[in-house]
């Protein structure tokens, strides 16, 4: 079973910086459009960055400049850096394969990482 296990979170100052990382268990899963999705407290899921095979990115608008994703092929695995975090931030964060427009594949969601964005 592939499995993804996201890891980085944790308390962080308004203005701060945090990258997670997403570790998949299958080194196929580079081969796929990757995303990183968050859900604050009281809000749906969002997917906040985008990552093709070929490197691609895409952002959300109250991320771009300040986030970044990125994948490492040979360590099969995919990051986010955090930099100018806002109290917004604030989420569980998560990682999968987005297989159509910015859905992520069902069977795929894991524990996710906790960000917390606050003085």
């Amino acid at each position: 079973q592939v499995r993804l296990v996201e890891s980085g979170g944790g308390l962080v100052q308004p203005g701060g910086s945090l990258r997670l990382s997403c570790a998949a268990s299958r080194s196929i899963f580079i081969v796929y459009t990757m995303g990183w999705y968050r859900q604050a407290p009281g809000k749906q899921r969002e997917l906040v960055a985008r990552i093709s095979s070929g490197g691609d990115t895409n952002y959300a608008d109250s991320v771009k400049g300040r986030f970044t994703i990125s994948r490492d092929y040979a360590k099969n695995t995919v990051y986010l850096q955090m930099n100018s975090q806002k109290p917004e931030d604030t989420a569980v964060y998560y990682c999968n394969r987005i297989v159509d427009g910015n859905i992520g594949a069902a069977e795929y969601w894991g524990q996710g990482a906790q960000v917390t964005v606050s003085s």
